[in-house]
């Protein structure tokens, strides 16, 4: 019979010699301990997946919108991630106050249009500086409309721009028409980010 190399115990920490090759624990006593903390690993884990569950069903829609929402703008930046700004067709330079950080900039505005909220034709990279603190009523969103507006034409042409601009069906959405978003767009970005890093 081949020698067997000592072995130090979970429980204890003792050396023992075991009497197979799979014994982990140097009696029963120790092997009973370390037992019950598997198990009571185990409820936790059971524990944590309910509370998850529970956590989830208590999500209002508009919680459920947020989420997606977040989701869904990750994968315009991803989309658009060599591009300049959609208004300003810049890059913003080293020394740009915000930090050059970008947003998912939408065409028509979720407020105003909530059926093009996840329409990607709609959504764009943008700037964080040219996305906020245009007033509704400025010079400033003015600018940056008819800028988003002209570089969009470009972009994606003007036949689909004024199938935007159009009249839409408004959207119902249920929690489950929701779920898939998210589940969609998870897939999406993940699959930009595979290509990125290859």
């Amino acid at each position: 019979m081949e020698n067997i190399k000592q072995k130090k115990c979970r429980e204890c920490g003792n050396l023992f010699t075991p009497k197979k090759t799979t014994q982990r624990d140097c009696n029963w006593q120790c092997a009973l301990i370390q037992a019950g903390k598997r198990t009571e690993k185990q409820k936790i884990k059971i524990d944590k997946s309910i509370q998850k569950i529970r956590k989830q069903n208590l999500k209002t829609l508009s919680q459920w919108k947020a989420e997606a929402q977040k989701v869904f703008n990750e994968y315009i930046r991803l989309r658009d991630k060599d591009l300049p700004c959609i208004c300003c067709n810049r890059y913003p330079d080293s020394n740009d106050w915000l930090g050059g950080l970008w947003d998912c900039g939408h065409f028509l505005s979720v407020g105003s249009h909530p059926e093009l909220r996840f329409e990607e034709l709609n959504a764009h990279k943008q700037l964080k500086s040219c996305n906020a603190g245009a007033g509704k009523y400025t010079k400033k969103n003015y600018t940056v409309s008819k800028q988003y507006r002209e570089n969009l034409i470009a972009k994606i042409g003007l036949e689909k721009v004024e199938w935007l601009e159009s009249k839409h069906e408004p959207k119902h959405y249920r929690i489950d028409d929701i779920k898939q978003i998210i589940e969609t767009y998870k897939s999406k970005v993940k699959e930009l980010k595979c290509h990125t890093t290859a």
